[in-house]
């Protein structure tokens, strides 16, 4: 075995995975109604982003070499449905049209979801204490259009809601969006590694999101929800976290030919950049360990904070 180890070059030859810029997703946190980016205590390094300050960072994003954004909206405009989201001069309708129109090439993503703009932090319509899926299905459908019609390349619907993702695919080819592609968050599980992006969305939840995110203690189930996902209409699968279910996103590489999408998510970020911080790790090696762990497992994009670090450093910039 040593003799394909003995210089960097066969190693290079050799190597089984890669990674390199265009198979990263930037995730960007955009907040209304404030004039200075503000630090994000539990995810150092970053900030959520002032949205008259947009356009330049994305332009500053695109010359790290970074080609794709997710976007989140942190609103100051909630009310018990998220209608913010599908208002076409909403908080997402804006930013998304504000990021198209300063990268026209930039693959603009939006996360489809209604945490971010509730006030009481949940993915849906609240009917008593819990979740209406077939009335919170049908608003996800018209905030996918008013992102489409926004500019928007790629729909991320997130809620976890029992058959989004059909509900989204017909609205958008009834509106005129048949060509725009549907990223489904197929594996979301309800995961403590979420507190740090809680924080940085303002998302405050009362209660808990069990009864419509997965069990982590389920890997049949994340297949089952990956099928009906792909039937639906999905165009690619996402598993979030990424590297606590390397189980699944292997699973879903042995059965499906669709794109996958791993979402290493705020706690895997601050459990490296926290550990970096504290000289107990060689932060560049574990990232690159980390995102390279993903793509063996299956992945073929990888959403990550690390995005415009590793896309500089792969560039030599």
């Amino acid at each position: 075995m040593r003799r394909l180890r003995q210089s960097p070059q066969l190693r290079q030859m050799v190597r089984e995975t890669s990674l390199a810029p265009h198979q990263l997703i930037y995730p960007l946190f955009v907040e209304e109604g404030i004039d200075q980016p503000v630090p994000i205590a539990t995810m150092p390094g970053m900030s959520r982003i002032p949205e008259q300050l947009l356009a330049e960072e994305i332009r500053s994003i695109a010359e790290d070499g970074v080609s794709a954004v997710m976007l989140f909206g942190v609103s100051h405009n909630k009310d018990s449905e998220g209608s913010d989201s599908w208002n076409p001069e909403g908080l997402m309708a804006r930013m998304t049209r504000t990021a198209k129109a300063s990268v026209p090439s930039m693959v603009v993503i939006t996360d489809n979801c209604v945490c971010e703009y509730t006030d009481h932090g949940h993915c849906g319509v609240l009917d008593g204490g819990d979740v209406d899926n077939d009335s919170s299905i049908v608003n996800l459908a018209r905030q996918a259009v008013t992102a489409a019609r926004a500019g928007a390349d790629i729909i991320a619907p997130s809620a976890m809601m029992d058959g989004q993702v059909g509900a989204i695919r017909t609205a958008l080819d009834e509106a005129g969006f048949s060509r725009v592609p549907i990223m489904a968050y197929s594996s979301k599980f309800a995961s403590a590694f979420y507190g740090p992006f809680r924080a940085a969305a303002g998302c405050s939840l009362d209660g808990d999101r069990l009864a419509y995110q997965m069990d982590p203690m389920n890997r049949r189930e994340a297949r089952r929800e990956s099928r009906l996902d792909e039937a639906e209409g999905a165009d690619f699968l996402m598993v979030k976290p990424a590297m606590p279910y390397l189980d699944t996103l292997a699973d879903l590489r042995a059965q499906s030919d669709l794109p996958l999408v791993a979402y290493q998510v705020g706690g895997e970020y601050a459990m490296i950049r926290f550990a970096a911080l504290a000289g107990a790790i060689d932060e560049h090696a574990v990232i690159m360990e980390t995102l390279g762990s993903i793509r063996r497992a299956g992945a073929d994009l990888i959403i990550t904070y690390f995005a415009r670090q590793v896309a500089r450093q792969l560039r030599g910039a």
